[in-house]
C-alpha cells in the first residue's frame, strides 16, 4: 500500500494551513476508525483500515466517521467508511472500503477528497510532474503515476479552487507479518 497516496494531499493541506497561519495540534488525534471497526467485529482487514485511516487523518486537528458493514458477518463482508477530517482552516473527506477475499487477502479502495485554493493547473505543475494525464471532461483531468496502476489523482476545475480526489485501489492486499 502506497504511503504517498495521502502524502501529497497532506502536504498540500499543510502548506495551505501554514499559509493561513493555522495552529497545529499539540498531539495527533486518536484514530477512531480502527477502534470502531474492531468493535463491530472486523478483524481480517483491520490492519489495512488502520494504515489507510492513519494516512487520512495525518496532520489533522480532529475527525469523525460514518461506517457500514455486513452486520450478519462483519469479518467476511465489505466494510465501508467515510471520514470527515478537520485541518483547522481546511477540511477533507476520505472514504475507505475493504472487502475480505476467500484467500485471506483484502481488496482496498480509498479516496481523499479536498478543495485546494489553487488552480488545478498549478497543482499539476507542482505535484504531478511525470504523471500521465487523461482528460475526461474539459474541466476534469485524471493523473496516474508510472508503475502504480492503482493510484490516481483527479483534478476538477472549480474556479477559483480545484477539487482534488486522490484514489488508491489494491487487490490481494495481505498484512505483513
Amino acid at each position: 500500500m502506497s504511503s504517498h497516496f495521502f502524502a501529497g494531499a497532506v502536504l498540500a493541506l499543510a502548506s495551505t494551513a501554514a499559509a493561513a497561519q493555522a495552529v497545529a495540534p499539540s498531539r495527533p488525534p486518536q484514530n477512531l476508525l480502527p477502534e470502531a471497526a474492531a468493535s463491530v467485529g472486523v478483524k481480517r482487514c483491520l490492519p489495512a483500515i488502520s494504515r489507510l485511516s492513519a494516512l487520512a487523518i495525518a496532520g489533522s486537528r480532529s475527525h469523525d466517521i460514518l461506517m457500514d458493514w455486513d452486520h450478519a458477518n462483519p469479518d467476511a463482508g465489505p466494510f465501508f467508511s467515510l471520514l470527515g477530517v478537520d485541518f483547522g482552516t481546511q477540511s477533507a473527506a476520505a472514504t475507505i472500503t475493504v472487502i475480505p477475499q476467500s484467500d485471506g487477502s483484502c481488496t482496498l479502495s480509498a479516496e481523499r477528497i479536498s478543495v485546494a485554493p489553487y488552480t488545478c493547473q498549478s497543482i499539476a505543475q507542482v505535484e504531478l510532474k511525470g504523471y500521465k494525464v487523461a482528460q475526461l471532461l474539459p474541466n476534469f483531468h485524471v493523473y496516474t503515476p508510472a508503475g502504480m496502476p492503482g493510484e490516481s489523482v483527479s483534478l476538477i476545475d472549480s474556479p477559483p479552487s480545484c477539487l482534488v480526489i486522490r484514489r488508491h485501489v489494491q487487490y490481494g492486499w495481505k498484512a505483513q507479518r
